[in-house]
C-alpha cells in the first residue's frame, strides 16, 4: 500500500462539497422557515433563497458523486497544492479573513475600501492615489445601492455608526 504525503485532491473536493452541502442546507431550511411560496404579493422572503440552496445542494451532491466515481482511477495521485502554491493561498486567504473580521469592528464599507485599496497596491502594484480612489468609489457605489436604493442596510462598525452611516 503506497502511502501519500500530500493532501490529495479528491478529499478536498469532498470537504469542499460537503461545506457546500451544508451551507445550502441551512439556506433551504432558513428558507423554508421564513417561507418560500409565492404569496398573494408576491414571492415571500425565502422563494429565491431556497431554489438557489437547492441548486447548490445539486451541484455538490453531483461533485461528491463525481469524485466517488473516480476514486480508483485517479489512485490519489493528484496532488491538491504543493508548498508554494499552498503559500499563494494562504496569501490570498489570510487578508480575506482579515477583511471578514475587519467587518463587524469597521463596517462593510470601510473594510471594504481599505480591502480593494491594499489589494490593488501589494498585487496590482497601483499608485496609493488611484488604489484609494477605486476602493472608494466601489464602496460608495456598494453604499449608494444597497443603503439608498434598496433601502437594505449592510455591517456597520463603530466608524461607521460615529459617521453617520
Amino acid at each position: 500500500m503506497k502511502t501519500n504525503s500530500h493532501l490529495q485532491m479528491r478529499w478536498m473536493e469532498l470537504l469542499v462539497a460537503a461545506i457546500f452541502m451544508g451551507v445550502s442546507l441551512l439556506v433551504i431550511t432558513d428558507s423554508i422557515r421564513v417561507g418560500k411560496a409565492w404569496g398573494t404579493d408576491g414571492p415571500e422572503p425565502g422563494y429565491f433563497p431556497f431554489y438557489i440552496g437547492c441548486l447548490l445542494f445539486g451541484g455538490a451532491a453531483w461533485v461528491i458523486l463525481q469524485t466517488l466515481r473516480r476514486w480508483k482511477q485517479d489512485d490519489g495521485e493528484k496532488s491538491f497544492a504543493q508548498k508554494h502554491e499552498f503559500h499563494l493561498m494562504l496569501l490570498m486567504l489570510i487578508p480575506s479573513a482579515a477583511f471578514t473580521a475587519s467587518i463587524y469592528v469597521v463596517g462593510i464599507y470601510l473594510a471594504s475600501l481599505i480591502f480593494i485599496a491594499a489589494f490593488m497596491v501589494w498585487q496590482g502594484k497601483y499608485s496609493y492615489m488611484k488604489s484609494i480612489a477605486v476602493g472608494t468609489g466601489i464602496s460608495a457605489a456598494l453604499f449608494a445601492l444597497f443603503e439608498i436604493w434598496f433601502t437594505l442596510p449592510l455591517p456597520k462598525g463603530w466608524i461607521e455608526t460615529w459617521l453617520g452611516f
